[in-house]
């Protein structure tokens, strides 16, 4: 379960929309002041909406960090489901093979 914000959703998304639609652009410490939100958490989600617009390329997008999240999930399912079926493997063939128990 992921951990509770800090920040309701809806302040995120406005704050984003603020920055995005002022001109000329704000200094970010100053509207984060003004928010109340803390400067890195503001800049942060700027950038995570500028990736998520395309405009960025040097950090994921959402729908790519919650496929990375799932593909991660799915691969830690897979080795646990290896691992019961390796274990079961070497018992069955110690179980057909009686010298191997010795």
């Amino acid at each position: 379960m992921a951990a509770p914000r800090k920040y309701p959703l809806k302040l995120r998304e406005r704050a984003v929309r603020m920055y995005r639609a002022t001109e000329p652009k704000p200094q970010i410490k100053q509207m984060a002041v003004d928010l109340g939100v803390h400067p890195e958490a503001l800049r942060s989600w700027i950038r995570q909406a500028e990736a998520d617009a395309g405009e960025r390329d040097d950090r994921l997008t959402t729908a790519e960090r919650e496929e990375l999240a799932a593909l991660r999930k799915e691969n830690a399912q897979l080795r646990r489901a290896n691992d019961v079926l390796r274990t079961a493997s070497a018992f069955f063939a110690a179980q057909l093979d009686p010298t191997r128990l010795r």
